[in-house]
């Protein structure tokens, strides 16, 4: 196999990190946080092109190889090592994501992203007066409530772990999604340089919390949660707007929604776009099956649950 393995922090984040909105899927922090949880991972370099590789576990002793987000273009030399690194480690398919690169032309299928496929980006160059005139006048609104009512907004730690996964744990259980685990939270936090929980509090009690990553020139919203009591008071308003103020300040560049759809996710996606900003969609995910056999069952099965 014709590639190399990038075994300096410093080096792989010098690349990758450097990048306009520098893609945290692809950094040296999300790699040791696959590590923690007892993944293997490559870090390769093909020809300059840096690309953190994943061996992801399926039921059966089965697996795929994920390459998660990727900014830079793959040619027919790279994919034909990848190809040969999932055959040696007997995974079934390769799945890529992509920002921008369609791999239709090349063997892959189109297929669902395990990523959010769309994605809400403020530009923290401009003033906070024009962020402010940018976001819908409710959502103006709201933040001003909030601090009249007296939230205060804190920074968090590891000890409050429990409270941020009990909020989002209700939040998500509310809207019908899925949640990880605690421990996947904890990892990334224990992994993750410049993860932090941030908390929103009135009258003692925590009414909502956020887990901010920052990576290069960019902070994602990751996940947040909030109480189902005092809905009024609009925490969650100010918590995000204190959160945009603090990474500007930072000198960061972008402030990442992370993932928005109406479709899926209609109450979540228009209280991000009450902020503004404007949107990215990416090229998505595509699947190169290794062993057809298997991959069709595999598909077969996605399609029952």
């Amino acid at each position: 196999m014709d590639f190399k393995e990038i075994t300096n922090k410093d080096d792989w984040d010098k690349k990758i990190g450097a990048s306009d909105m520098a893609q945290f899927l692809q950094s040296w922090s999300w790699g040791e946080f696959q590590k923690s949880l007892g993944r293997k991972i490559w870090r390769l370099d093909f020809g300059g092109s840096y690309i953190l590789a994943i061996k992801m576990l399926l039921p059966l002793g089965k697996s795929y190889l994920y390459i998660p987000r990727i900014k830079s273009e793959l040619g027919g030399a790279a994919l034909s090592n990848l190809r040969l690194l999932a055959k040696q480690e007997r995974c079934i398919f390769i799945k890529i994501e992509t920002v921008k690169q369609d791999l239709g032309s090349l063997g892959f299928k189109k297929t669902n992203s395990v990523q959010p496929g769309k994605t809400l980006i403020l530009d923290l160059s401009k003033s906070e007066n024009e962020l402010l005139a940018e976001m819908h006048p409710k959502t103006r609104y709201n933040i001003n409530l909030a601090a009249k009512k007296g939230v205060s907004i804190s920074e968090g730690g590891s000890k409050d772990l429990d409270t941020f996964y009990n909020l989002i744990s209700n939040t998500f259980s509310r809207k019908g999604l899925n949640i990880y685990n605690k421990n996947y939270y904890q990892k990334i936090l224990e992994t993750f340089v410049g993860s932090k929980i941030y908390l929103a509090q009135w009258q003692g009690k925590v009414l909502c919390a956020n887990l901010i990553l920052r990576y290069g020139d960019t902070v994602t919203y990751l996940h947040g949660g909030s109480s189902s009591e005092d809905k009024n008071i609009m925490a969650p308003h100010l918590l995000q707007w204190e959160i945009i103020k603090m990474a500007k300040a930072e000198g960061y560049k972008y402030y990442d929604f992370w993932g928005i759809d109406e479709k899926k996710w209609p109450g979540v996606t228009r209280f991000k776009t009450g902020f503004g900003g404007f949107e990215i969609q990416y090229a998505g995910g595509f699947d190169l099956p290794i062993n057809k056999l298997w991959y069709l069952g595999y598909k077969i099965l996605k399609k029952l649950k």
